[in-house]
């Protein structure tokens, strides 16, 4: 129980000395995760029915080699294609966007540091220690969110690639 205690307190520490971007970042990392999990829920148990239905489909149609059944073909490829790649392309906005977190939260405690260099002179080095922490801290943070989220994206990038040509196959002219 003291485990989540000390846990707490050095999280709590930790957003503090960072400054208020950490908070932003963090809730970012949050989206991410979320997105991530949604797509492998997607992928693990809605997905196989989606294309089962498809496939089945497909195959009590009698003409499969006419313009029109191509044409329909290419119709329920492109909308599995749209339900495997749904969300997507906001978790690419939020990969990027994370970094840009990291470079706010360096502009804001650098304006702390010149802040305080105006203010007492430039002699207090502890006092512009704190500024100094909070410029670092947050592209780090950010940088983190956004490897393990480009991480992620790639890997469900790879997968849905290989589900939409795995639908191709399963559809095929004969």
């Amino acid at each position: 129980m003291y485990f989540f205690y000390d846990l707490s307190d050095s999280l709590f520490q930790f957003f503090q000395r960072g400054g208020d971007v950490l908070y932003l970042i963090f809730l970012l990392g949050v989206v991410i995760t979320f997105l991530m999990f949604e797509k492998i829920w997607y992928l693990r148990f809605e997905h196989n029915s989606v294309i089962a239905s498809i496939v089945d489909t497909w195959e009590t149609r009698k003409e499969k080699t006419s313009f029109n059944s191509l044409a329909v073909r290419e119709m329920m490829i492109s909308e599995a294609t749209l339900k495997i790649n749904k969300n997507v392309d906001l978790m690419k906005v939020c990969v990027v966007v994370a970094p840009l977190f990291g470079l706010f939260g360096t502009i804001t405690g650098m304006i702390e540091v010149f802040y305080l260099l105006a203010v007492t002179g430039g002699g207090d080095a502890k006092a512009m220690a704190g500024g100094v922490s909070k410029a670092i801290i947050p592209p780090m943070a950010g940088l983190a969110v956004a490897l393990i989220g480009n991480f992620a994206q790639q890997y469900i990038k790879n997968v849905t690639q290989r589900e939409s040509d795995m639908l191709y196959e399963k559809l095929a002219i004969q």
